[in-house]
C-alpha cells in the first residue's frame, strides 16, 4: 500500500514573534504570527501526511479556536500525526518540502530543520528534504508580508 500526500500552508510575518521553521527558532526580527508557534513547515508537511491518510487537514484535528493549542510547538502536533500514521498501518515513506521566504535567508538552517523533522518523523535524514526559495521580490512573500510552505510526502504500508 502506497499513499502521496500534498500539503500548503501560509503565515503573515509580525512584530513580536519567534520566527520558527522545522522546529528551529530562526534570528530575524519578524515572527509568523498564528494560534500555535506558526511553523508553516510543519504545518504545510502535517497537512501532506493528514492528506495521504484522507483525514483532513490540520484544522480538523488542531481547531485555531482551542486553547489547548495555544502557541504550542507544531513538532508535537507533527508527534500526534505521526500516531494517526502507524494507527493506519503506515510509515513515512519520503518527505519533499519547500519554503519560500524572501528574508532571512534559510540555507544556515536547513539541515538542522531536517534533522529535527526526521525525528518527529522516525524517518533518516536521507528521507526528509527541505528546500528554501525567494519569490524574486514578486507577490506576499516577495514583499516580506508572509512565509508559505509546500510539502509532498508519501507513506508506505508498515506490513
Amino acid at each position: 500500500m502506497f499513499r502521496i500526500g500534498f500539503g500548503y500552508d501560509v503565515h503573515r510575518l509580525v512584530e513580536g514573534r519567534s520566527l520558527i521553521l522545522g522546529g528551529v527558532e530562526v534570528p530575524y526580527s519578524w515572527g509568523l504570527e498564528g494560534h500555535s508557534d506558526a511553523d508553516v513547515l510543519t504545518h504545510a508537511i502535517m497537512d501532506a501526511i493528514l492528506g495521504a491518510l484522507g483525514a483532513g487537514d490540520i484544522g480538523r484535528h488542531f481547531p485555531d479556536a482551542d486553547p489547548g493549542y495555544r502557541g504550542i510547538s507544531s513538532l508535537l502536533m507533527l508527534g500526534q500525526v505521526m500516531e494517526m500514521v502507524k494507527d493506519a498501518g503506515f510509515r513515512m515513506n519520503n518527505v519533499d518540502a519547500t519554503i519560500t521566504a524572501q528574508a532571512p535567508r534559510l540555507a544556515p538552517y536547513l539541515w538542522t530543520m531536517r534533522e529535527r523533522l526526521a525525528q518527529v518523523l522516525e524517518a533518516s535524514t536521507g528521507e526528509v528534504n527541505v528546500k528554501a526559495t525567494t519569490s524574486e521580490g514578486l507577490g506576499f512573500c516577495g514583499k516580506r508580508e508572509g512565509i508559505e510552505a509546500f510539502a509532498v510526502v508519501s507513506l508506505v504500508g508498515a506490513g
